[in-house]
């Protein structure tokens, strides 16, 4: 039997863009003719993998099916949700559409992540497949490449997963790395059958009203419209808490791949560092007194740059009426000015330049510094830049 992709496509995206009054859902924004939607789908284009099922909500039914027909999947299932429940609703009910066997081995898959070498990700799943029973559950663990706080841990006794953490402290964090601990990727996999049986044992009311939402749900055109009434009426909890926090049957598959879910400005900006030259053009290139920037990638109001500040270089001391920016650095240890404020950042440092904030960059040593910065508002360009001081002589 193959293994039926769920792809869980709801969220929105609040993260990346804090202040604004519309966000832009993560996983179909455009960083340069991609998609982290359009990724995860042609990932379930693998033979081990049969027709996707999409859970959504009918704000994104559009673009989901826009997605479906540019990446060329015709055999597909939309599940969409009347109501925000958080993840735990979310995979029981596409679980339960009847078009899935009892014994089908389900793979959760967000749609928001970036994998690479996906085929060590669909040999371990494969592998995994005989082990799958009517109630154990397999989650996927990255091996941590830094302590970060901005993702959730596991540690395991013998691939037996013994604690989950969520988003620790820097601190706390190394301590987890130290005992051997994983990012937990928020991938899952298990039989259709393990899931009902959970949900029923540990989550009887969101069980209960998510089946009459699927019951009572009317089917058009491949998309399963969930009743509301019954929906609405589960629980809204994550899958994390409702089922995975309590069930003792829970396995991790360990997997040493490159893997983000792009959810800050630091992750991208050392995305596009990562893959620059795939971005890098001359015509790009603009060049100051104190060295020269080039525009990486120019996205809906966002805009990705690298700076090269030149020993000795020094940018005005300024601020911006339409724009902040994110800035990590990827090279030397300059020199920086946030309000009233002075320090010094090393590669791999990361700050934020908030709103009006006035700042500066210098590099007062012998090696050159580098900069990705992300500008991210409703105007990204030069004119809005106000300046205060400034070597070069450029204050009219």
């Amino acid at each position: 039997m193959k293994i039926r992709p769920v792809i869980l496509c709801g969220g929105a995206g609040t993260r990346l863009w804090p202040n604004a009054k519309k966000h832009q859902a993560k996983q179909f924004i455009d960083f340069g003719n991609w998609t982290l939607l359009g990724k995860t789908l042609d990932r379930v284009k693998a033979s081990i993998f049969d027709a996707p099922i999409i859970s959504t909500n009918a704000k994104y039914l559009r673009q989901v099916k826009q997605h479906l027909k540019k990446h060329k999947i015709r055999k597909f299932k939309i599940v969409l949700e009347p109501a925000k429940r958080n993840t735990a609703p979310a995979i029981l009910s596409t679980a339960l559409i009847k078009d899935i066997p009892n014994e089908q081995p389900l793979m959760f898959l967000a749609a928001d992540h970036l994998i690479e070498k996906v085929g060590l990700l669909n040999k371990a799943i494969k592998k995994n497949q005989k082990k799958l029973t009517h109630n154990n559950i397999f989650i996927f663990g990255i091996k941590p490449k830094m302590p970060s706080s901005e993702f959730g841990y596991f540690l395991t006794k013998s691939n037996k997963v013994t604690r989950f953490v969520e988003k620790p402290k820097k601190a706390k964090a190394k301590q987890i790395i130290s005992k051997k601990g994983y990012w937990n990727s928020g991938m899952f996999y298990l039989r259709k059958d393990s899931i009902i049986n959970n949900f029923k044992k540990y989550q009887p009311n969101i069980y209960r009203n998510c089946n009459k939402a699927v019951l009572k749900a009317k089917y058009k055109s491949n998309v399963y419209y969930l009743n509301k009434q019954s929906f609405t009426k589960a629980k809204a909890k994550s899958f994390d808490y409702a089922i995975l926090e309590k069930t003792k049957d829970i396995n991790a598959i360990k997997l040493d791949i490159p893997w983000s879910d792009l959810g800050s400005w630091k992750e991208i900006c050392k995305m596009y560092g990562r893959n620059k030259r795939h971005y890098y053009k001359k015509k790009n290139v603009f060049h100051r007194p104190w060295g020269s920037y080039v525009n990486l990638f120019n996205g809906k109001e966002f805009l990705i740059k690298e700076l090269y500040v030149k020993p000795k270089g020094i940018l005005s001391l300024q601020k911006h009426h339409h724009r902040a920016e994110h800035w990590v650095v990827t090279h030397g240890k300059p020199k920086i000015t946030l309000n009233k404020k002075y320090f010094t950042m090393k590669p791999d440092e990361t700050i934020f330049i908030p709103l009006g904030a006035i700042h500066r960059i210098e590099n007062p040593y012998k090696k050159p510094v580098k900069i990705i910065e992300a500008q991210v508002g409703s105007i990204l360009k030069e004119t809005d830049i106000v300046r205060y001081q400034d070597i070069y002589g450029r204050i009219k």
